[in-house]
């Protein structure tokens, strides 16, 4: 999809992130806090997704991703355009679900 002549992307955050410490634990509970303050919302657990009008607005995300890394973990991240996410499969059991639908207005800070 095209907002604007931009192609609108995804941002993907999957993290494997200690908790054996009081201070990995709350590494960890402020690097998912930023993501969730960043507008990402989780699609399961340790995997956080970001829609973004543009390529340019996607890392605008990353950078920020970036800023709030903890000092210990593993965190991956991954931009795809809307159609390479609707063509991701999700199954739960035996039954297929559709992927989230994209946002359908323009969201402005």
């Amino acid at each position: 999809m095209f907002i604007n002549g931009y192609r609108c992307m995804w941002v993907l955050a999957m993290f494997d992130l200690p908790t054996d410490t009081k201070k990995a634990r709350r590494d960890y509970t402020l690097f998912r806090k930023s993501l969730l303050q960043d507008g990402f919302t989780q699609m399961q657990y340790s995997v956080y997704a970001r829609h973004c009008a543009s390529k340019e607005n996607a890392e605008v995300h990353l950078a920020r991703i970036e800023r709030h890394l903890p000092p210990d973990g593993e965190v991956r991240v991954i931009t795809i355009t809307d159609k390479q996410f609707e063509r991701m499969q999700i199954f739960w059991g035996k039954m297929r679900k559709p992927p989230e639908p994209a946002p359908c207005q323009l969201e402005l800070f």
